[in-house]
């Protein structure tokens, strides 16, 4: 099992982000695009997951690539899948693994707050809703963090 994963999220122009996610084993860059809510999404699945959800995913559109987010929880342990499949209707097993990971859901929940953190301090919210189109995922954000610091403290509620 891995021990960590750094998550970068670069805005590219308007309504189109970068996203980089790597361990110690492998790094891969995915692109999404502001036609679906893809960091909703991405947020609400991880959210779900610490929340003690056995399976959820995300999906970013990258038009007309799809890149879809596999995430396993068993105990406190994550398995993370990345997909990509040519179209997002299309079955797992149409798709190719691109990345994948094993970590602690605390490593998963890190990585993730200090990802969507960085992008808030460096385009602030305002600038971010004119790069993506869309306002800062501020709501899903914060669930992930409250529910991993309730995670941390023994509390699953």
């Amino acid at each position: 099992m891995t021990t960590g994963m750094r998550m970068v999220w670069t805005l590219n122009g308007h309504g189109w982000a970068n996203c980089t996610v790597e361990d110690q084993q492998a790094k891969v860059e995915v692109t999404a695009s502001y036609v679906t809510n893809a960091p909703e999404e991405f947020l609400t699945a991880v959210a779900r997951l610490v929340f003690g959800e056995a399976e959820t995913r995300a999906q970013f559109e990258a038009e007309p690539t799809t890149f879809r987010w596999i995430f396993y929880r068993q105990g406190d342990d994550a398995w993370i899948r990345l997909l990509r499949l040519r179209r997002g209707s299309d079955h797992d097993n149409k798709g190719t693994e691109i990345w994948s990971s094993q970590l602690h859901v605390d490593a998963l929940a890190r990585a993730v707050i200090r990802c969507f953190d960085e992008v808030a301090w460096t385009y602030d919210e305002s600038v971010y809703r004119g790069k993506w189109g869309e306002h800062f995922p501020r709501t899903e954000l914060e669930a992930v963090r409250r529910l991993w610091n309730a995670h941390l403290q023994g509390d699953d509620t």
